[in-house]
């Protein structure tokens, strides 16, 4: 029988398979109609009474580009994408020709946002966006293509008087003092020509089509790229806040000043986006669903936690830890009594305190409740958390949640001896579906509790790997990197994917 490793590298390659940019884009659009064409989305016709214009920025979207460009054929009549720094070279290499755009496009590709950080290629792009939308007549069609991920940092146009460094140097700021990705976008947007809908309001009176790659938690479709489509539910007010949080607002640049004093201090009215229809064409839920049907042909019961898990890892670790306790604890016929109950409230109080929206843990503890013993379960769950910098070590926070679900799950089986009847079979996989996880090239890992017995045998201190932040280098230990999981690019993205395979041996 395949391992429980082999499942669940099937179960996450199946998850990002589905939310490939060109499988998404065939599903979500088709031209139809010669003489009276129509741009269909998702059940929705746009008439393409004159000219097809397409503008895309984030790191999938060269991917959906080459997809769109085939479906528009000749309608297109011209478009400017801006992608990260290297992204043509990196697909070359991988062999991903289908990601790239054919020799005689009418797409002009422009590359920047090195590190993922804004920059004077990014702004340059920014700019040519700008123009052409600005150019726009009430009977053109743009289609706007947007990657979350890497979108914001390739559309970088800050109001003037500001400066793109003065812009960047506040974010620094923010991110150094552990401002949550939610916040630098709020504040990168208030500062923005394009983001909060800015781009939205240039295109105006054109219809815009936005279609979309999420890579936000809950998918909120002013704060995936910074919304350059979508009316921004945030004011200057939540701006200054957020400075405010983290005292901030009195070491500003003054050119930040300005303009922050001369914003609009209201929101802009949805009406002012009647031209415009965002759609979301990939998110973390798909992927989800998608690796749910995997499992359940591989013969797991399936159930999915949440598409939108986030928080400090080590919290988020010890949530997991519980859950799969709880499910071995069934396995071991002991679902009902003291040891179940207490760690049902572990796992209640925990929820609390993680506050996952959306999260019913109550509602998903029943379904685990009414389980039967005898089949594997597989818990799926999505999301992206978050890492608090203190060492000098190599991973990523899919490497570092892993390693410490593996510690945690050791620690409560070496407690737990009265419960080693109706041992189980664990694995806990967590992997970033852009294929990469920090600055290593891994996408994630694989542990479980037996990898942390091996390590400690062997006089390994899984503590001192956690404590400076070297996951990758922990893992990359054991058979030659076994437990790595490696996919290389993907050209995509839409968060973290974790899969917890338990099965009674």
């Amino acid at each position: 029988s395949m391992s429980l490793r082999e499942h669940a590298v099937s179960l996450f390659r199946s998850a990002v398979g589905t939310v490939q940019p060109a499988q998404m884009l065939k599903r979500a659009m088709k031209l139809q109609g010669d003489r009276c064409p129509q741009l269909l989305v998702k059940g929705r016709a746009f008439p393409v009474k004159r000219d097809l214009y397409l503008v895309g920025f984030g790191k999938a979207v060269l991917g959906m580009a080459a997809a769109a460009e085939e479906i528009l054929g000749d309608r297109l009549v011209r478009g400017i994408i801006n992608v990260p720094l290297g992204i043509q070279e990196s697909l070359q290499r991988a062999g991903m020709h289908e990601m790239l755009l054919k020799p005689h496009s009418k797409i002009q590709v422009i590359e920047g946002a090195k590190n993922n950080l804004p920059d004077p290629e990014a702004l340059k792009g920014a700019v040519a966006i700008q123009e052409l939308v600005e150019g726009l007549t009430v009977d053109d069609l743009l289609l706007v293509l947007i990657s979350g991920r890497g979108g914001s940092a390739l559309l970088p146009a800050p109001i003037l008087p500001m400066l793109l460094e003065e812009k960047e140097k506040l974010t620094k700021m923010l991110a150094s003092q552990g401002a949550a990705i939610q916040e630098l976008n709020i504040v990168r947007k208030t500062l923005s020509l394009l983001k909060g809908g800015g781009l939205a309001r240039l295109a105006y009176p054109a219809q815009v089509v936005s279609l979309i790659l999420s890579d936000v938690i809950g998918d909120p479709l002013d704060i995936i790229a910074s919304g350059p489509t979508a009316a921004s539910s945030h004011s200057v007010q939540d701006c200054l806040q957020i400075l405010a949080k983290y005292n901030l607002l009195h070491n500003l640049p003054r050119s930040v000043e300005t303009v922050l004093s001369s914003s609009p201090t209201k929101p802009t009215a949805p009406e002012d986006y009647a031209h415009v229809c965002n759609i979301i064409i990939g998110s973390n839920t798909l992927a989800l669903d998608e690796a749910k049907r995997q499992a359940e042909g591989l013969g797991y019961v399936t159930l999915i936690l949440s598409t939108a898990i986030c928080g400090e890892v080590s919290h988020v670790a010890t949530l997991y830890c519980q859950l799969i306790r709880l499910v071995c604890l069934g396995f071991a016929g002991l679902r009902e009594g003291p040891l179940s109950d207490e760690v049902r409230r572990n796992l209640l109080q925990l929820a609390a305190e993680l506050e996952i929206p959306g999260l019913n843990l109550a509602e998903f503890l029943q379904a685990l409740q009414e389980l039967g013993p005898e089949r594997p379960v597989c818990i799926l769950a999505g999301g992206e958390t978050t890492v608090q910098l203190q060492g000098t070590g190599k991973g990523g926070r899919n490497q570092e949640l892993a390693l410490r679900v593996g510690l945690g799950l050791h620690r409560a089986q070496a407690t737990e001896v009265s419960s080693s009847p109706g041992r189980c079979e664990i694995l806990f996989l967590s992997g970033g579906t852009d294929g990469q996880d920090g600055p290593t090239e891994a996408a994630g890992a694989f542990c479980s509790p037996e990898l942390v017995d091996e390590a400690l045998r062997e006089g390994l201190n899984v503590e001192a790997f956690l404590s400076n932040n070297d996951s990758y280098t922990f893992f990359s230990q054991f058979q030659g990197g076994h437990h790595l999981l490696v996919t290389g690019l993907t050209g995509t993205n839409v968060m973290d994917i974790q899969a917890i395979l338990i099965r009674a041996t």
